[in-house]
């Protein structure tokens, strides 16, 4: 063997035992620059108050990977929580919803920690954590509508109505009778702009959604009904899960020692914490 074909297989050997050496065991592969390895998370980074988008690390945002921006919120709040428990860097990825199980599946991402419903037709191509939030379903209208009135959904009759794309609430809205359903739309912003505009005046959502938009937007109200004669839904329809890649264990075994510490209290108060401190709210 020539001097440089040895230096060749020399330098071949030296990257694959970096490699190994390299190699994450539960989050991503990649290392942060004070060698610990990488807990990578996927949002949208516009779905308040489950996470949202600022310009500045105030009261403790995350940058975004690629961008200028910070990505705070409830679901911040809860990485932060898993990424310390299990001694990685938290980065934040801003992912469209329709993107975020296939960035999962695809390892672009190492979870979507993204206010998701543990659904069936999810887990044929994800698995999930245990439920991180209890998600009620809810009506979000204009104070000043008839829908404000409502003392069930029976009373919400004849509303025009939208959602989020690909969400469990969309489905929701067919439990209005008489509704006019309009097709469903991208993201919770321009939900809430639907809503004020008059393009519609029902929106089908969950409680922290709701929540969130009337504390930001004072024309809104969230109606809420006795449990008999609220929305039907099942309990994967409340239950919101962590997504990560089937068969990930050892980075769901992590995950849920944390998650089995806390209670639906526990959930809440951090909640109403994101609630108060999203941007629109100030």
């Amino acid at each position: 063997m020539n001097l440089k074909k040895f230096l060749k297989a020399a330098l071949c050997g030296a990257m694959v035992v970096a490699m190994a050496v390299t190699a994450g065991c539960g989050g991503s592969d990649k290392k942060a620059d004070s060698g610990k390895k990488v807990l990578k998370v996927g949002m949208e980074c516009a779905y308040a108050p489950y996470n949202w988008s600022q310009p500045s690390a105030d009261g403790g945002a995350v940058k975004i990977a690629g961008s200028n921006e910070y990505a705070y919120g409830y679901d911040v709040m809860i990485a932060k929580k898993l990424a310390d428990s299990m001694g990685a860097d938290l980065e934040i990825h801003k992912i469209e919803w329709d993107g975020l199980a296939p960035a999962v599946v695809s390892g672009k991402i190492d979870a979507a920690i993204a206010g998701m419903s543990i659904t069936s037709k999810r887990k044929e191509s994800v698995d999930f954590t245990k439920p991180y939030y209890y998600a009620t379903v809810v009506a979000l209208v204009k104070k000043d509508s008839p829908q404000a009135q409502a003392k069930s959904v029976a009373d919400l009759k004849g509303s025009v109505a939208t959602s989020q794309l690909n969400t469990i609430w969309y489905d929701q809205i067919d439990q209005v009778p008489d509704v006019k359903k309009l097709p469903a739309i991208d993201n919770v912003p321009g939900m809430i702009v639907a809503l004020k505009s008059g393009k519609c005046n029902l929106i089908v959502t969950d409680i922290p959604t709701a929540k969130a938009a009337a504390f930001a937007n004072p024309d809104l109200t969230m109606v809420t009904f006795p449990e008999d004669k609220g929305f039907k839904t099942s309990k994967e329809d409340v239950e919101i899960g962590i997504a990560i890649k089937k068969g990930n264990k050892e980075l769901a075994d992590a995950m849920n020692k944390v998650l089995s510490g806390m209670t639906e209290a526990d959930f809440n108060k951090i909640m109403d914490e994101a609630i108060k401190k999203q941007p629109l709210a100030k």
